[in-house]
């Protein structure tokens, strides 16, 4: 029996038997189809009956270092556990792969993510007014609309802008490089900080390309990005421990909790991975953006 099957035939005992909603069925489906994106994405050739604990605790693994929070990723467990359940009571396995497997602790410490009224909290505490609140803005609507790391966002180039297309051309981690889609809102900005504040600073010589200057038209510092973020979170009250990661995490959180493919994820956060990420470059730039536009909250 392979996966396309199997889901169908849960779909139905979900549908008839339990006579769950249509909300309720597309979520178990959600997480069982997660489990099958990660076995496609490191390449393990496994059918529903095939599947083992060590799968399993391998897809725990990846999605916690997607950013899932522990409720998010016990739900999905969840989820995958109703699978195996049905498939034993149709006599199709013996032994259930998830008996073995623990829900993530709820208190376990993970990497803080943002819920999308905190990161508007955040946004409107902003002042843009000032040259430096419209900076600031465009800034972070770019790290949350982009999932960029705070050096990718400081290293970003005009010339690596494709406004009219909709994307970044980003150097990630090893000078690699990835195109990323950027949210409306977030090129919004950008284009109101370029030609409001930014055309206006004495920019110093080498720094002519780079997208945020700070007010002496230097390129800023990963410290002066944490700062400012520290900063507004003490403004509102926020008693999260956040930082510019925590809008990249949040970025991916918001998505795949949104039903996103993990792989379009992983190609948009340009994430080093247990395989190659060349698996991943046949992905159409076309369905990239779809994926934000349909799934961030922001778009």
């Amino acid at each position: 029996m392979n996966w396309s099957v199997s889901l169908t035939h849960f779909q139905g005992y979900l549908q008839l038997e339990k006579s769950l909603s249509g909300h309720s069925v597309e979520a178990y489906l959600r997480d069982v189809r997660k489990l099958v994106q990660f076995l496609e994405i490191t390449q393990q050739k496994v059918g529903p009956l095939e599947v083992q604990a060590t799968h399993l605790q391998g897809f725990l693994e990846y999605i916690n270092g997607l950013g899932m929070t522990s409720h998010s990723q016990a739900r999905t467990l969840s989820g995958i556990r109703a699978f195996y359940k049905f498939l034993i009571m149709e006599d199709l396995l013996n032994a259930d792969p998830t008996e073995t497997i623990e829900a993530p602790k709820l208190q376990r410490k993970l990497p803080d993510v943002l819920s999308y009224d905190e990161i508007v909290s955040l946004f409107e505490a902003i002042d843009v007014s000032t040259p430096e609140g419209t900076r600031n803005k465009a800034m972070l609507e770019t790290l949350y609309s982009s999932g960029l790391r705070v050096t990718e966002l400081i290293e970003l180039k005009i010339s690596n802008l494709y406004e009219d297309l909709g994307f970044l051309r980003i150097t990630g981690k090893g000078n690699k490089e990835r195109l990323v889609p950027i949210g409306r809102d977030a090129l919004k900005y950008i284009r109101l900080y370029l030609d409001g504040v930014r055309r206006h600073l004495p920019i110093k010589k080498g720094h002519e390309d780079f997208v945020f200057l700070n007010r002496r038209g230097a390129s800023l510092s990963r410290v002066m990005v944490f700062t400012i973020i520290k900063d507004l979170a003490a403004k509102i009250g926020l008693e999260k421990n956040i930082s510019p990661h925590t809008f990249r995490h949040s970025f991916a959180t918001h998505l795949i909790e949104g039903g996103a493919d993990l792989r379009a994820v992983q190609e948009m956060l340009g994430h080093e991975s247990i395989t190659t990420t060349e698996i991943y470059t046949h992905l159409d730039r076309d369905y990239l953006k779809q994926i934000i536009q349909e799934f961030h909250p922001r778009s």
